[in-house]
């Protein structure tokens, strides 16, 4: 339900409280708004009327935003901008209907795009949109229809459709430890680099080897493509998934450094909320990505 009429300020006077307070200055205001400074002045002053709070005050010749106006700023701020990225969505799909969707950036690079490639062709009436998430959020609260989600069917309150299971491999520079395969063994002699999203990858995969090892340290990055990028500089060897490390064997950055991929716990899921009925758009996306990934491993080439 929509609050009554009288909480309903307009855009325009919202635009000239923020305006003053991100400048510091009515004059600054009107500049950026394209207003004389009486404009800006009587909109701050409408909507402090409405509001019915003091907004703002006399300060010498120029005006003066109270706490309480500096406070509503800050709060409006965030809408102005919801406002602003809703209408340019709208603006980029025009008649079409649009699907919202947050990607983890490798595999949404990697992976996912290369086969939404197909569906946008087989669906130009439907506008894909991506935003970036490392990890789970509220739907209430953000713009999103779905999202790519790495683990268990764990995120609360979604339903889940499962991509494909994850591989991963061992990958470094070149030059990093001569030329051939490495046993094991040979990588806890190495530099191992590591990704806040997967604590104990590393200790899971030399379990998985036969080789455990204890609590193991080194860099630590919150995105693949940070990791893969640090391990192409000669930093140390990164634990890969397949759709990543694929790509950058067939650039020449990286190498593997274990010759085998090795399957472990976890997949990637399409998930969106339980609490909504899936849009016409969605719908179609669900039914195709289904029939084009049951069962899949992940890596970089579409099926």
């Amino acid at each position: 339900m929509i609050a009554p009429r009288r909480f309903l300020p307009s855009i325009s006077s919202l635009l000239a409280l923020e305006a003053v307070e991100r400048l510091g200055s009515a004059t600054a205001a009107a500049e950026e708004l394209a207003l004389t400074h009486s404009a800006v002045s009587r909109q701050l002053k409408a909507l402090q009327d409405q509001i019915g709070v003091t907004l703002m005050r006399r300060e010498g010749k120029g005006l003066a935003l109270t706490q309480a106006g500096t406070d509503y700023a800050a709060s409006i701020r965030d809408y102005l901008q919801d406002l602003a990225r809703a209408s340019l969505k709208i603006r980029a799909a025009g008649e079409q209907s649009s699907l919202n969707i947050a990607v983890l950036p490798a595999f949404g690079t990697h992976w996912l795009l290369p086969r939404l490639r197909r569906f946008a062709e087989e669906n130009p009436d439907i506008t894909l949109n991506f935003g970036t998430r490392l990890s789970p959020f509220d739907f209430t609260r953000e713009p999103f229809d779905a999202a790519i989600h790495f683990g268990g069917a764990d995120w609360p309150g979604a339903n889940h459709l499962e991509l494909a299971r994850e591989r991963v491999i061992p990958a470094c520079a070149p030059g990093l430890a001569g030329e051939g395969p490495l046993v094991p063994q040979d990588l806890l002699a190495l530099p191992l680099l590591h990704l806040e999203s997967r604590p104990g990858a590393w200790e899971d995969w030399f379990a998985r080897q036969g080789c455990p090892a204890g609590h193991l340290r080194g860099m630590l990055f919150d995105q693949f493509s940070q990791m893969a990028e640090a391990a192409a500089l000669g930093f140390g060897v990164a634990l890969l998934p397949a759709f990543l490390a694929e790509a950058e064997f067939l650039a020449g950055r990286l190498r593997p450094a274990i010759a085998a991929y090795t399957d472990v716990d976890g997949a990637y899921h399409l998930v969106w909320p339980q609490v909504r009925t899936p849009s016409r758009a969605l719908v179609k996306l669900l039914k195709w990505m289904q029939s084009r990934t049951s069962g899949q491993e992940v890596s970089a080439r579409p099926g």
